[in-house]
């Protein structure tokens, strides 16, 4: 059955590959004219600093998804759907990433640092939809729905909550609110067991 969800995770990647890419083409090459190359290239570090967040978090929803369809074994039309949904919200990224760079440390970095984390709230949901949907109507690998299925649905679940704090802390405190993302895209980059490990979540029902 794994070359049922095959078409899903190729077509998947490559919408991750092409979001990860375009992150880049927020950091401008300066121009002679603007002074000091130096000094021009250190005043982009908002640029820099939403860059290498942005591409942690895309990473780290590709490493999820990886996983997830890992434990996949079937595809019905609404987890399609699902998952065009959830690359809806990977495709985006972009866009807050160049707001949050243009704005960040201006009078404006508070709605920019609302914007982008109300992108990851919504793509956390996006998330949990999808496997949660994958869960309820049995097309988990047998194996894996006995043994990390509800690993998996405790780590997920936490995922807007947690964002959903990055969004509240943005109001008011915006250095921090970016502070917590980092710690998050290092959070979600841990295997369910580790997660389980550390305590930080334990197997409930879906």
């Amino acid at each position: 059955m794994q070359s049922e969800t095959a078409r899903v995770e190729a077509f998947s990647d490559g919408v991750f590959a092409i979001a990860i890419t375009l992150l880049i083409l927020e950091i401008k090459i300066p121009s002679p004219d603007q002074g000091n190359l130096i000094v021009t290239l250190l005043r982009q570090w908002p640029s820099y600093l939403a860059f290498l967040l942005s591409f942690a978090y895309i990473g780290v929803m590709w490493i999820n998804h990886h996983r997830m369809f890992t434990l996949i074994r079937r595809c019905t039309d609404a987890l399609l759907v699902l998952n065009l949904l959830l690359l809806l919200g990977v495709t985006a990224v972009p866009f807050p990433t160049a707001v949050l760079a243009a704005h960040l440390g201006g009078p404006g970095e508070r709605t920019a640092a609302l914007v982008y984390n109300s992108t990851f709230v919504v793509i956390a949901i996006f998330f949990n939809l999808l496997w949660r949907y994958a869960a309820k109507h049995c097309l988990l690998q047998e194996q894996a729905a006995l043994k990390t299925a509800q690993q998996v649905s405790v780590q997920y679940m936490v995922g807007p909550l947690m964002y959903g704090a990055c969004l509240v802390t943005a109001l008011f405190n915006v250095r921090a609110s970016v502070a917590a993302n980092v710690a998050l895209a290092l959070f979600f980059a841990l295997p369910p067991t580790v997660v389980r490990k550390l305590g930080l979540g334990q197997p409930m029902d879906q």
